[in-house]
């Protein structure tokens, strides 16, 4: 009896496994190459800036007077710095505060975006023209020189420079998400939705705000690379990270003066931040030529 259980048990559960499997499996083959190579480097990334106290083999901030400015080698694998401190080490902590940086900035700016671009979308009047305005506004400003003046404003601090950059991002998010609403608030089932009585909060909750995110998801997967850069940026011109934060601007700016006779200090920390910024281009970019493509079907 108790053999026919777990044969009945094993035949049930096991194709369910199966097919998810499967089902994972022809999800992952569907997708575009450039998609798959990104989302590869992206687990590499995430894995790295996680298990970056195991990964480094010594403290950030060590100084090691008696290695300054060491060439890369077996003991130092990327070098040191002018105050003998491992370049890699610091690289892989940096990698943390680069995706944290990137996610603080876009994740709220995106939010407030969200919010903005689906109320002047579905109501229009005033609130969207005024809303309209205010991006015009915002994005009337180079998104560098708009993020370092509102850094100096608010102080020349990390946590500053990343609200900085989500002020400076959001009306990019509220004018493409606008130009959703106004698109979904034309189709039918919304239409039939208002006729019915339906609450204009509930309209929006239900039909207009889940067709807004597939442009949004794309956009700020490219941002948190942008996002990234642009903070890095502000630290490399000293209204960022502050030493000795490992953080990969504020690297680059400290071997700056060391190029000739140590070029591993700010060369490792540009390709590390090269990497980064490439892999959610890439990221971005296949995720919407995804959508486009999903899009293009629907409607074919």
């Amino acid at each position: 009896m108790a053999g026919t259980v777990s044969q009945l048990t094993e035949v049930t559960v096991r194709p369910r496994w199966h097919r998810a499997l499967f089902a994972l499996g022809g999800a992952w083959r569907r997708l575009p190459p450039a998609l798959k190579l990104s989302l590869m480097l992206q687990t590499v990334l995430v894995v790295v800036a996680l298990l970056g106290p195991t990964l480094a083999p010594y403290p950030p901030s060590k100084i090691d007077m008696s290695a300054v400015r060491e060439a890369p080698g077996t003991a130092h694998w990327m070098g040191t710095d002018h105050l003998g401190r491992d370049v890699f080490t610091r690289i892989v902590f940096g990698a943390r505060i680069s995706l944290l940086v990137g996610l603080g900035a876009v994740l709220p700016a995106a939010i407030i975006g969200l919010f903005f671009g689906v109320m002047a979308g579905y109501f229009g009047g005033w609130f969207d023209e005024v809303l309209m305005r205010l991006t015009d506004v915002f994005l009337a400003f180079p998104l560098l020189i708009l993020a370092m003046g509102i850094s100096v404003a608010l102080g020349r601090v990390l946590p500053n420079a990343v609200v900085a950059m989500a002020v400076t991002l959001w009306p990019a998010y509220a004018r493409l998400v606008r130009s959703q609403a106004l698109l979904v608030r034309t189709r039918d089932y919304v239409e039939a939705a208002r006729s019915i009585g339906m609450p204009p909060a509930q309209i929006i909750w239900r039909h207009i705000v889940p067709n807004c995110p597939d442009a949004l998801i794309a956009q700020a997967s490219q941002d948190v690379g942008v996002a990234i850069i642009v903070v890095a940026s502000l630290s490399f011109l000293g209204m960022g990270a502050q030493p000795p934060t490992p953080e990969w601007g504020a690297m680059i700016l400290e071997g700056r003066q060391y190029l000739r006779d140590a070029w591993w200090i700010s060369t490792f920390s540009g390709l590390a931040m090269f990497f980064t910024v490439s892999t959610f281009t890439m990221l971005g970019d296949g995720l919407r030529d995804r959508l486009d493509r999903g899009r293009g079907g629907v409607e074919g």
